[in-house]
């Protein structure tokens, strides 16, 4: 069974910095892209960075320039690194492993950002 266990949520202040991790398990197989999702109260959940098992990024328009998605492959892990935090990036984020069968997602971490 596929786990995807997610740490480094948390509460901080405008400006600062936290860095999510996500570590797939329970399976031989690679993921093929790993991505970090969020949801907010009361919206969609929505796409904040993807990273393919190459390397190509792809960015939500409100993130770029301040996060950064990496990934290990010999981990399976990837991480989102955020900086210049806003009140506005504060949501559940949810991290995502799409895996030749499905995908899969973790369990999500709180990220809250004070003014």
């Amino acid at each position: 069974q596929v786990q995807l266990v997610e740490s480094g949520g948390g509460l901080v202040q405008a400006g600062g910095s936290l860095r999510l991790s996500c570590a797939a398990s329970g399976t031989r197989f690679s993921p093929n892209a790993m991505g970090w999702y969020r949801q907010a109260p009361g919206k969609q959940r929505e796409l904040v960075a993807a990273i393919t098992s190459t390397g190509t990024t792809n960015y939500a328009d409100s993130v770029k320039g301040r996060f950064t998605i990496s990934r290990d492959n010999a981990k399976d892990t990837v991480y989102l690194q955020m900086n210049s935090l806003k009140p506005e990036d504060t949501a559940v984020y949810y991290c995502n492993a799409d895996f030749p069968w499905r995908a899969y997602w973790g369990q999500g971490t709180q990220v809250t950002v004070s003014s």
